[in-house]
């Protein structure tokens, strides 16, 4: 598949599922064995936890996550200890998250492992670091989608987004659906010597102000911007919000004075959670959007079968897709049916 080449360009990807049963894992599986075939080294972890046999949530069947030997991996102590692998220790964090420290290995063996790792951002970025100091050439993130989610996957060089049939089974719908996360993608990155210091903010709104200073506007949440507006402005047109963007957000900005000159500072475009109408009559109002961290989405995978078994035209979803975001789209089920014919013949 051509996109592996283009992955082998970068020293991080993440693969990002728009919903559930979009294909994530099935991509991932289908990247690792590419991967073991070019000789790259490569270490994986996840936001979240991923892996599983058993959706938690759907209590539907997944895919698992197979990994060969060589094959770095990080993942919380609780799921090391049930691994089906064998692997040597290389690190044990001091850090811990709800599932315990995380553990950073070597695989010996072949087999099946469930990923829970870092769960903030900064700890990503460490992360990535971490394993190169071990030797990957290639760092891979399972990445999410979440309001719940504190890790962001545009922390990565570059990025695989998975879409489908769980998504709509609408043709029309599910190209407008994806044309938008992936018009979220590409928000233009917030380039200023204040970025590092933002990227640490993990609580309340912010002011930037022409000197590049940061102020606390003592507003802990967007969900009390209604009440404290007056302080927005009080240092320039320059927000920041550390934490998700809602309709709500972008609606109360709209109807400000000083919207033509206001710039909202998001962390990534995982923080966004708005409807494109409420998007565009924000920006044609005259108000921009910009992110401190900004990935390159080199592909899309499709899965055009629902949880509920409809099948959609994959042919046809492929191309209505690849026309209306003009980046490659593959159905990542057939490429791994020509894979295994191409072998059997």
């Amino acid at each position: 598949m051509p996109f592996i080449n283009e992955i082998l360009k970068h020293k991080s990807l993440s693969i990002v599922g728009m919903e559930k049963n979009t294909g994530k894992t099935e991509c991932l599986n289908y990247i690792i064995g590419r991967l073991r075939d070019s000789g790259t080294k490569i270490a994986i972890t996840s936001i979240g936890i991923d892996g599983e046999s058993v959706d938690q949530v759907t209590s539907t069947h997944k895919p698992e996550i197979e990994i060969y030997p060589g094959t770095m991996f990080v993942t919380s102590e609780n799921h090391y200890r049930t691994r089906k692998i064998t692997s040597e220790i290389l690190n044990i964090s001091k850090q811990s998250t709800s599932l315990g420290r995380l553990v950073t290995a070597r695989a010996k063996s072949q087999g099946k492992l469930i990923f829970s790792g870092p769960t903030n951002t900064m700890w990503i970025k460490d992360i990535i670091g971490e394993v190169k100091d071990f030797g990957s050439e290639l760092t891979i993130i399972d990445g999410a989608l979440s309001r719940k989610s504190l890790g962001s996957p545009s922390v990565t060089e570059c990025m695989i987004l998975s879409t489908g049939a769980a998504v709509s089974h609408d043709y029309k719908e599910l190209t407008r659906k994806t044309k938008f996360v992936y018009s979220l993608i590409n928000i233009e990155e917030y380039e200023s010597p204040a970025s590092d210091k933002l990227l640490n903010i993990d609580r309340g709104i912010w002011a930037i102000d022409d000197n590049n200073e940061i102020h606390d506007l003592g507003i802990d949440s967007t969900l009390l911007l209604e009440n404290k507006k007056d302080k927005l402005f009080e240092y320039g047109n320059t927000i920041f919000a550390s934490g998700i963007v809602t309709d709500k957000v972008l609606n109360l900005l709209r109807m400000q004075k000083e919207i033509q000159n206001t710039t909202l500072i998001v962390k990534d475009f995982t923080r966004i959670f708005v409807t494109p109408e409420s998007l565009y009559s924000y920006l044609s109002k005259g108000g921009k959007i910009k992110v401190l961290l900004r990935t390159k989405l080199i592909a899309v995978c499709v899965n055009p079968t629902s949880p509920s078994g409809y099948v959609m035209n994959s042919e046809k979803i492929t191309a209505e897709l690849s026309e209306a975001l003009n980046i490659p789209v593959y159905d990542i089920f057939k490429e791994k049916e020509k894979r295994t014919n191409n072998f059997k013949s």
